[in-house]
């Protein structure tokens, strides 16, 4: 017998599992279908969400740490430190928001079908016939990640150029400074990116990406590392490996009844690697252009992400100049510059200044409660008669 719903959703991560819970609250008969076995399996994320990401999704604090600055380490150990006041960032209990976001999407109506992999469908004029699995879905959003099953079933765009991640997680480190994100720029161990260090949620993440065809040496990393804190006692208790889209959105999203979101269209940024936001927003945003659609006949969805989603001009440009792996001697000769750290700055905390004081003072004005005491005074909102 067909089961059979408004929409499916390949692919239970960030992007469907937001989009799955929007889509239920508006009304719509929904089905989540995923390969692994449950929320939060097999994950290939470092899982840190901007502070942009925390604002619009609300996510539970107890999943979830606040980190306020980035340390930025140049290939000769110097090191520069930036933060703005205002803004940080989230290391998360991945596997933990993922279940929470499953329970909550479940919660709203969304059926969860975890073991149940994708391999074909036929689209048609009024919807897509999953009938290796039993289900017809009037639409259907691949959100199944970087090399999405969904992308090449109905040939839409597919992504082509990566950044390849290997990633470590251990007990926490004691001595690494948690209140910052720990980035190091090396082209001899992570050739056009970078490597990681998170102090995270009762673990610590050790990880390095670079560009294909190049391979990130994880073990230079860690020899690094000895220069930072002591990872003498490092007891792994897990690793994963991916690879992250590089290339910007794609360009043919979707059909006259599929559609890609998250990592399958591409949606991620070509300079930090980041798409935890977008698959955020975007994937909630396509519940409610295919709710529109299936129900008032609103725009085309594919039609209208297209022109809403992220293009990353600026981005590609300086992906393109990343994917050089410029040399160490011009990184340590570039990094502690004014320019380049502004630059910096800016891809990090967006359009955010650092202010000039440092890192230190401004974070001890913090932990004292001393920041805000006495509000400033705001000029009141003239009225203009006419």
């Amino acid at each position: 017998m067909i089961q059979r719903y408004d929409l499916i959703i390949v692919g239970g991560s960030f992007a469907g599992l937001a989009c799955a819970r929007t889509a239920a609250l508006r009304g719509l008969k929904v089905a989540v279908i995923d390969g692994k076995s449950e929320p939060g399996a097999r994950l290939r994320t470092t899982g840190i969400v901007v502070k942009e990401a925390s604002d619009d999704f609300d996510l539970p604090a107890h999943l979830m740490r606040k980190v306020r600055g980035v340390r930025l380490y140049a290939p000769n150990d110097k090191s520069v430190d930036l933060s703005a006041p205002g803004y940080f960032f989230q290391a998360t209990d991945t596997p933990g928001v993922l279940r929470w976001m499953a329970s909550e999407a479940e919660r709203a109506g969304a059926a969860l079908l975890y073991g149940r992999k994708f391999e074909s469908a036929v689209e048609h004029a009024r919807g897509v016939a999953l009938t290796a699995l039993g289900l017809h879905a009037n639409f259907l959003i691949g959100a199944d990640g970087a090399r999405s099953k969904v992308a090449e079933t109905f040939g839409l765009s597919r992504n082509s150029h990566f950044l390849a991640g290997l990633e470590i997680e251990c007990e926490p480190l004691a001595d690494l400074d948690p209140r910052f994100l720990h980035c190091f720029a090396d082209s001899r161990i992570a050739p056009g990116y970078i490597a990681w260090v998170v102090p995270g949620v009762d673990n610590t993440q050790i990880g390095v990406a670079a560009r294909r065809p190049a391979r990130p040496d994880l073990g230079e990393l860690l020899l690094r590392l000895k220069s930072v804190c002591d990872i003498r006692a490092i007891r792994v208790i897990n690793r994963r490996s991916g690879l992250i889209p590089s290339g910007g959105t794609l360009r043919h999203l979707g059909t006259n009844r599929v559609m890609l979101v998250g990592d399958a269209a591409g949606m991620v940024s070509p300079v930090t690697g980041g798409g935890i936001h977008t698959a955020l927003h975007f994937g909630r945003r396509a519940a409610q252009l295919v709710s529109d659609y299936l129900g008032d006949r609103g725009p085309h969805p594919v039609a209208q992400l297209a022109r809403e989603a992220p293009r990353y001009r600026a981005k590609l440009l300086l992906r393109r100049l990343l994917d050089t792996a410029p040399s160490n001697a011009l990184i340590n000769a570039l990094l502690m510059t004014s320019p380049a750290q502004a630059l910096a700055q800016r891809l990090y905390f967006h359009s955010r200044a650092g202010g000039t004081e440092s890192f230190e003072s401004w974070a001890a004005e913090f932990e004292r409660g001393e920041l805000g005491k006495s509000p400033p005074e705001l000029q009141g909102p003239r009225l203009r008669l006419i």
